[in-house]
C-alpha cells in the first residue's frame, strides 16, 4: 500500500522519466537508421535515373569483363591500363544499357527467350564474338553446338565428381563468363530493337527525296573572292564583352556541364635511378651474365634475378615475348647469350639466352585423357593400362567414355601461349605436343598424374624459340628515393600558397603544370597511376586555392605529386566570363567582328574584278554541293554558307556574303548534273537517314541529361 502511495505521489516525475527513456530509445534507433542509410549510400558506385549501382555489383561486373578479356588475350593478368579500360567500358555499358532499358520499357519493348535462342543459332551478335572459348575456326562465328556440348559435359562430369582442381576452376570460369555474355547479348538485342524503332521513325517524303536527289547529283563551280577575317587588323576590329556575350547566348548549350570539374596546378616528380644505382645494377647484371655463361641452371638464374619475364622451358613464337626481345632473337645464335643491354622504351637492362630455335606447328589438333589415382603409382598403372589398350587397337572414344571424359578434339594455337603465363607442367605438355608424331599416342607426366594425348593434325609450321630473358628495370635505390622525398618535403614546407609554389618551383628544379577542367571520372591525375586518393581529396575535401599533401604514387610508388585546386566549376552552365569559356568565345566573336569588317570592305561590290580591287584573293572552287562544305584556299577554311548561296544562284550571277571566317564575293560559273540516277525510294531512305544522323547525334546526350547520371567510382 505504501508502495502504491509512493507511485501516486511521484507519478508525474515517473511519467517524465519514462518519456525521456522512450525518447532516448527512439532517438537511438533513429540515428542508427540514419547511420545505416548513410553507410549504404556511401557504397554506391553511381546511379542512372536514380537507380543505384552498388560498388559490389559494379566490381563483380568489372571482374566478369576482365576475365573475358583475359580469355580473349590468353593471359592470366591485365595491366593497370587494361584494367582501367575495362572499368570505364563496364560503366559506359551500364549507363547505356540502363538508359535504353528505361526508354524501351516506356515503349513496351522486350527481348523474348525465343529471340535470344535465334541469336545464339545465328552466332553473329557482337557480344558473342567476344566469347572466344566457343568460336568455329572455319566460320569464325560463335559455335552454339560447342556451347551446348560444354554444358552437357559440364553437368555430366560435375555430377560424377570428375571435375576437380584446375579443370573445375576453368570450367566454372567459362560458365561464369557465359552468364555474363548472355546478359550482354540480351542488352545488345534490346538496343538493336530500340535503335530500329528509332531509325524507323525517320521517314522520307517525295519532296525531301526530290531535293535530296537534286543536291546529290548537282555540283557547281564558282569564282570565290575572299577577304579572310585573319587579314583584318586587331586594332580596327576587336570583339568586346557585348560581342562575346552575344556569341555565348548563341552557343550557350555547348557550355552546359553535366558534372563538376576543377582546375588544377601540380608538380609531378618522377624518382629515377641515380648514377650510383645504375652502377650497382650494372654490376648485378654482369654477375648474372657470368653465371649464365658458366652453365648454371637457367630457371634458377632467372628466378634469382627477379626478372620481369619468367623463364618457360618451352618453344614459343616471337609474339610471346616483349617487343624489344623479339627484335633481338634473330641476331642471337643458338646456344649463345647476348650481353646486358639497355632498352629505353621500358627503362630496363636485358640479357637474352637463346636455348633453341625450331620449326614447329603453330596450330595443333589433339585429344586427351587425363589419368589420376590415389597415388602416383596408382596413376602410373592406370595410364599404362590405357596406353596398352590404345596401342592394341582400342577406340580412343570408348576409352575416354570409360573414364568419364570427353573425347572431342581441341586446337591449341601459339596465340594462346604467352611467355611467363604457363607453368612447368604446361611447358612440358606444349613441348610434347609440338614434337609428337601425328596419330601416335604420348603419355605426359604432370602434377602427380598423367595425360595421354593423341595429336591428330599439325598446321602452319613457324619458327619457335626457347629463350631465357632477364629483364630488370633500372630502378632507384631506397636512399635515392628518400633524398628526393626529403627535398620535395622541404620545398612544400617553405611554400604554402599557390603563388609561392609558382614563384619558387623553378629555383628548386620543379615545373608547375596546369590541368584545367579535371573531372572525377578521370582514372588518374596527369596520367600518373595510383592517384585515387588524390582524386578523392580534390573532389571531397579541397576548396579553391587549397594545396594537397605530398602523394607518393605511381605504379611502383616512383612519383611524388603535389596538387593545388585553382578553380571550381559547378554542374550546370559555365559563365561567359569563365576563363576557358571566354577563350573559346573570344575566338568566335573576333572572327565574327572581323568578318563584318571584311564585309564592309565589299560594300557595293558587283563583280569579282571589283572585289579584287578591294584586296580580295580569288580562287576557282569546284565540286560545290549543298551536301558538303566547300574549302576556300585563300581563307584557309571551309565555308558552308557558300554552298547555300550557290544553290540559289543563277549561272553568271555574283553575290557577296559574310561567312564564319571572312567575307566573300561568289560568281557562279557553271552547274553540272551527273548522269547517275537514284530511285525515289532509295532517295527517301537516304534523306531520312541524313535527318536521323543530324538529330540522332544529340539524342543520346539529351537522354543522358534526363537520366541524371551520377558517377561516384572515384570514391572507391
Amino acid at each position: 500500500m505504501a508502495a502504491l502511495q509512493s507511485i501516486r505521489k511521484h507519478g508525474a516525475l515517473l511519467i517524465g522519466a519514462i518519456g525521456l527513456a522512450l525518447f532516448a530509445f527512439i532517438a537511438e534507433e533513429f540515428f542508427r537508421s540514419l547511420e545505416t542509410t548513410s553507410a549504404v549510400s556511401k557504397q554506391q558506385a553511381g546511379s542512372v535515373y536514380g537507380q543505384k549501382l552498388s560498388i559490389q555489383d559494379y566490381q563483380q561486373m568489372v571482374e566478369e569483363a576482365s576475365d573475358l578479356m583475359k580469355m580473349q588475350q590468353g593471359t592470366d593478368n591485365l595491366s593497370e591500363a587494361q584494367m582501367q579500360q575495362v572499368r570505364d567500358q563496364v560503366w559506359q555499358t551500364y549507363v547505356s544499357n540502363t538508359i535504353i532499358a528505361h526508354e524501351a520499357e516506356k515503349l513496351g519493348l522486350i527481348v523474348s527467350d525465343e529471340e535470344v535462342q535465334e541469336a545464339l543459332v545465328q552466332g553473329t551478335a557482337q557480344s558473342l564474338q567476344q566469347f572466344t572459348p566457343f568460336v568455329n575456326p572455319q566460320t569464325r562465328r560463335f559455335d552454339y553446338t560447342g556451347l551446348q556440348n560444354f554444358f552437357k559435359e559440364y553437368e555430366k562430369m560435375a555430377q560424377g565428381g570428375q571435375l576437380v582442381g584446375q579443370e573445375m576452376e576453368q570450367a566454372e570460369a567459362i560458365k561464369r563468363m557465359w552468364e555474363y555474355t548472355e546478359r550482354q547479348l540480351r542488352a545488345e538485342l534490346l538496343g538493336q530493337k530500340y535503335q530500329a524503332l528509332l531509325f524507323g521513325s525517320f521517314i522520307g517524303n517525295p519532296t525531301a527525296a526530290k531535293e535530296f536527289m537534286a543536291n546529290a547529283s548537282t555540283t557547281a563551280t564558282a569564282l570565290v573572292a575572299s577577304i579572310p577575317a585573319s587579314s583584318i587588323d586587331d586594332k580596327t576590329a576587336k570583339a568586346g564583352d557585348a560581342d562575346i556575350k552575344a556569341v555565348y547566348n548563341q552557343y550557350k548549350d555547348v557550355f552546359l556541364q553535366q558534372q563538376e570539374t576543377r582546375d588544377l596546378k601540380y608538380i609531378d616528380v618522377q624518382v629515377q635511378a641515380s648514377a650510383a644505382d645504375r652502377k650497382a645494377l650494372d654490376a648485378k647484371m654482369a654477375d648474372i651474365y657470368a653465371r649464365i655463361q658458366g652453365g648454371e641452371d637457367l630457371a634458377a638464374v632467372v628466378a634469382s634475378a627477379n626478372s620481369d619475364v619468367r623463364y618457360v622451358n618451352a618453344p614459343l613464337t616471337k609474339e610471346a615475348f616483349p617487343y624489344d626481345i623479339r627484335q633481338q632473337l634473330d641476331s642471337v645464335a643458338v646456344g649463345s647469350t647476348k650481353a646486358p643491354y639497355y632498352n629505353v622504351s621500358d627503362n630496363s637492362l636485358n640479357i637474352v639466352r637463346l636455348v633453341s630455335k625450331q620449326e614447329l606447328p603453330d596450330s595443333i589438333l589433339y585429344r586427351r585423357i587425363g589419368v589420376g589415382g590415389t597415388s602416383e603409382e596408382d596413376a602410373a598403372k592406370r595410364s599404362d593400362s590405357i596406353m596398352n589398350a590404345l596401342q592394341s587397337g582400342a577406340a580412343f572414344k570408348a576409352m575416354a567414355e570409360k573414364y568419364g571424359q570427353p573425347s572431342d578434339s581441341t586446337w591449341v594455337t601459339s596465340s594462346q601461349l604467352q611467355q611467363g603465363q604457363i607453368d612447368e607442367d604446361a611447358a612440358k605438355f606444349i613441348t610434347s605436343l609440338s614434337n609428337a608424331p601425328v596419330g601416335a599416342y604420348e603419355k605426359i607426366s604432370v602434377g602427380g598424374g598423367h595425360i595421354i594425348v593423341q595429336v591428330l593434325d599439325r598446321k602452319a609450321f613457324t619458327t619457335k624459340y626457347n629463350v631465357a630473358v632477364i629483364k630488370v628495370p633500372v630502378d632507384y635505390s631506397k636512399d635515392t628515393y628518400n633524398a628526393e622525398l626529403n627535398k620535395f618535403n622541404r620545398f612544400i614546407a617553405a611554400n604554402r600558397t599557390v603563388a609561392d609554389i609558382e614563384k619558387n618551383a623553378g629555383k628548386s628544379g620543379y615545373v608547375v603544370r596546369e590541368l584545367p577542367d579535371f573531372s572525377s571520372n578521370a582514372s588518374s591525375v596527369a596520367n600518373v597511376p595510383d592517384t585515387k586518393d588524390a582524386i578523392r581529396w580534390i573532389f571531397d575535401e579541397a576548396d579553391k586555392d587549397d594545396i594537397s599533401k605530398l602523394y607518393e604514387c605511381g605504379t611502383s610508388k616512383d612519383h611524388l605529386l603535389l596538387i593545388a585546386v585553382t578553380g571550381i566549376h559547378e554542374k550546370g552552365y559555365r559563365n561567359w566570363d569563365d576563363k576557358g569559356v571566354k577563350e573559346v568565345l573570344e575566338g568566335l566573336a573576333n572572327a565574327n567582328v572581323k568578318s563584318e569588317a571584311a564585309m564592309k570592305k565589299l560594300a557595293g561590290v558587283k563583280s569579282i574584278a571589283e572585289a579584287q580591287k578591294k584586296g580580295a584573293a580569288v580562287d576557282t572552287v569546284s565540286n560545290i554541293s549543298f551536301l558538303g562544305m566547300p574549302y576556300i584556299p585563300a581563307a584557309g577554311t571551309a565555308e558552308p554558307i557558300i554552298s547555300g548561296a550557290v544553290a540559289k544562284m543563277k549561272q553568271g550571277e555574283t553575290t557577296c556574303i559574310k561567312g564564319g571566317n571572312g567575307a566573300y564575293c561568289v560568281q557562279l560559273l557553271k552547274r553540272e548534273t551527273s548522269g547517275e540516277k537514284m530511285e525515289a525510294k532509295q532517295a527517301q531512305q537516304q534523306a531520312a537517314q541524313m535527318d536521323m544522323q543530324m538529330i540522332g547525334q544529340g539524342l543520346f546526350q539529351t537522354l543522358m541529361r534526363k537520366a541524371e547520371v551520377v558517377d561516384n567510382r572515384y570514391k572507391f
